[in-house]
């Protein structure tokens, strides 16, 4: 029985190393749970065929360069907010209340309109409820990889 109390406190405490090593964001004082999308394979599968999303979820987008953006929603099947960062991650231009896509490569694009870098991507609604205004910070985990 001694040894037991031990392993488990290692256990635990292991474990609850590993969840504060879990990539997030922060941004409108509310901390987001994030996936983490840094190459293009991840970058074009994004949040494809999800039935649902958690609240406290989203997928962090990194482009290894600063430039005007579009995204879609193709095989989407949930509404999202696309907030757009620039390098210094400042909200910079959004897309909010996004309808979900089943028409394939004729879905339609989402664009910028002026440089970003991070792609963030929330639940519908979520914008609106931060009340996001350009300009707002958007606060990375040290889990997040730096940009390239």
């Amino acid at each position: 029985m001694s040894i037991v109390r031990p392993l488990l406190l290692a256990t635990l405490l292991l474990s609850g190393c590993a969840a504060a090593g879990d990539p997030w964001v922060e941004v409108g004082g509310q901390r987001f749970s994030v996936e983490v999308a840094d190459d293009d394979a991840e970058r074009a599968r994004g949040l494809m065929f999800r039935e649902q999303m958690a609240a406290d979820r989203g997928m962090l987008f990194i482009h290894d360069r600063q430039e005007p953006l579009a995204y879609w929603m193709k095989n989407t099947k949930i509404p999202l907010d696309i907030l757009y960062f620039d390098n210094d991650r400042k909200l910079v231009a959004r897309q909010v209340d996004v309808p979900p896509c089943s028409l394939g490569n004729n879905c339609p694009n989402y664009p910028s309109e002026v440089p970003a870098r991070y792609v963030l991507e929330l639940n519908a609604g979520q914008a609106a409820r931060l009340q996001l205004q350009e300009g707002a910070e958007l606060k990375l985990s040290p889990a997040i990889p730096p940009a390239r």
